[in-house]
């Protein structure tokens, strides 16, 4: 194996970031500060909304996001099974029963037509993944939540940064909820947000976030018990980001159009040196989308997958398969999940594999991937 192996996702921190979280670790507030607070307000100023709510992953933001519209025991999300585990997890550990919606297989996201067709009386979320940085067609699919009253949730987390129709992600769902793990778009080590433009929601999910815990002394049920008095009026978690990492995230967000820029340029040289090669399937990007990509999901036979998967492997190139379709996971086929739920999702995780892409990806780097892909499809 070469000595150097290129990741498939990395972060872009400098050392003005590590400058600027040293500078926070010896200030007065560790978390729950003035950092968190310019982080959230940069949040909004890039996702269009006028709530955000910064989390410590974006697991917990899922976790916000369903307790603030009221998630409880017997309600049912309709999402994709083309995600990580967490979109689905975090609502049933509120009690919801998760269904699963097919795929289109040009952008890997959810089909508008398939959650339409799984909508029932106790559907109380449409949750949209976009998946690999490309927003998933949300005029039809909030259309279709205006239409039988059903709160819509983007998740997000690959997607921080990208555009709908001129619009960024953030602006166009009730609530939309991102990631800033390593990998992802920006950083703060762990972390992730919830941004809405509705008061309630936002509300409901800062309150989630720190154990249900209400101050406002208008709003407690004992006002005259004293000053010191909180109230835990809600059940809740600890999902707090502390200001240390969200003064890395106020400096990663400010260089967010550079990160960019340097993917896209990843994204347009993969194209242009990938195109034609025999047996792969590069990914689409449709005229609606100005995505700020997250992954760069190839397709290759089925039958060649794991072959080509260890080939680059062995060759310094760590590509990575996303995702294993939610329901394909132990836990979900021991609920009676079955394999073939949903077939074009299925067929997409066949074939599909992740090529490096981060804004750190240098061109003789690119060079060795493309030299790598062209090698291992035989």
């Amino acid at each position: 194996m070469p000595s150097t192996p290129i990741p498939y996702g990395h972060q872009s921190v400098s050392w003005r970031d590590a400058i600027a979280v040293a500078k926070a670790v010896k200030s007065e507030w560790l978390t729950m500060g003035p950092a968190l607070e310019r982080f959230e307000a940069q949040i909004c100023s890039v996702a269009g909304s006028d709530f955000a709510v910064a989390v410590s992953s974006g697991s917990s933001a899922l976790h916000c996001a369903y307790a603030a519209i009221g998630i409880e025991k017997g309600d049912e999300i309709i999402t994709s099974p083309m995600t990580f585990a967490s979109t689905a997890a975090t609502a049933m550990n509120l009690g919801a029963t998760v269904v699963f919606a097919d795929i289109e297989v040009a952008t890997g996201n959810i089909d508008p037509d398939a959650v339409e067709s799984l909508i029932t009386p106790k559907t109380k979320a449409i949750v949209a993944i976009d998946y690999a940085g490309h927003p998933a067609d949300m005029d039809r699919i909030v259309g279709i939540g205006r239409k039988y009253g059903i709160p819509v949730i983007e998740d997000a987390a690959h997607s921080i940064g990208s555009r709908y129709k001129g619009k960024p992600v953030g602006s166009l769902a009730d609530i939309t909820t991102f990631s800033f793990f390593p990998t992802k778009n920006i950083t703060t080590g762990e972390g992730g947000a919830v941004v809405t433009n509705n008061a309630d929601y936002a509300t409901k999910a800062r309150r989630f976030r720190s154990h249900g815990m209400v101050r406002e002394p208008q709003l407690l049920r004992n006002p005259s018990e004293g000053p010191w008095h909180q109230e835990v009026q809600t059940l809740g978690l600890n999902y707090r980001l502390p200001d240390i990492l969200a003064t890395l995230g106020s400096q990663q967000l400010a260089k967010l159009e550079r990160f960019k820029t340097k993917r896209a340029r990843v994204f347009d040289w993969y194209r242009k040196n990938l195109e034609g090669i025999p047996n792969l399937t590069l990914p689409t990007k449709l005229d609606y989308a100005d995505p700020m990509w997250h992954l760069y999901p190839v397709r290759v036979p089925s039958a060649d997958r794991k072959r080509i998967f260890e080939g680059l492997r062995a060759q310094g190139i760590m590509v990575q398969v996303n995702y294993i379709p939610v329901h394909w996971h132990p836990v979900f086929q021991d609920m009676g999940y079955q394999v073939g739920l949903t077939p074009v999702a299925e067929d997409f995780y066949r074939q599909q594999i992740s090529l490096p892409m981060h804004a750190t990806l240098s061109s003789g780097d690119r060079r060795r991937v493309a030299a790598g892909v062209r090698s291992s499809i035989i």
